[in-house]
């Protein structure tokens, strides 16, 4: 991921319905929920939802599909591992405890079979 790719991305997870919207689409895996049931779960209208599911999408840190009648979002799972790295990339220059915390985490999963597959430290 490039600068410019992550300023994007920390611009759109810099509000708070935006970043409750991509943890809501994290834990809801990869079938992702339909645009209705996102207002719902987050309490706005469809329309207030919509204008931040755009710049979600627009970031690439959420994708969309139609699924008959419904616009389903799910998360990018790619595109929020390359966030982690980037923010990682550098941060243990110098630093082995840093690396050392990091990996002493629970880290986000819970487990450490689903956080395996992503190497956030170069």
């Amino acid at each position: 991921m490039d600068e410019r790719q992550a300023l994007a991305s920390f611009a759109a997870l810099s509000q708070e319905t935006r970043l409750a919207i991509v943890r809501t689409l994290v834990v809801a895996g990869p079938d992702g929920l339909a645009a209705g049931l996102i207002a719902e779960r987050m309490g706005v209208s469809p329309s207030n939802v919509s204008f931040h599911l755009k710049e979600l999408e627009r970031s690439g840190l959420i994708a969309m599909r139609r699924e008959s009648r419904s616009i389903v979002y799910s998360a990018s799972y790619d595109a929020l591992a390359d966030l982690v790295k980037f923010l990682m990339e550098d941060c243990c220059a110098g630093h082995p405890t840093i690396r050392e915390s990091v990996e002493r985490s629970d880290g986000c999963c819970g487990t450490d079979a689903a956080c395996g597959e992503i190497d956030v430290v170069a």
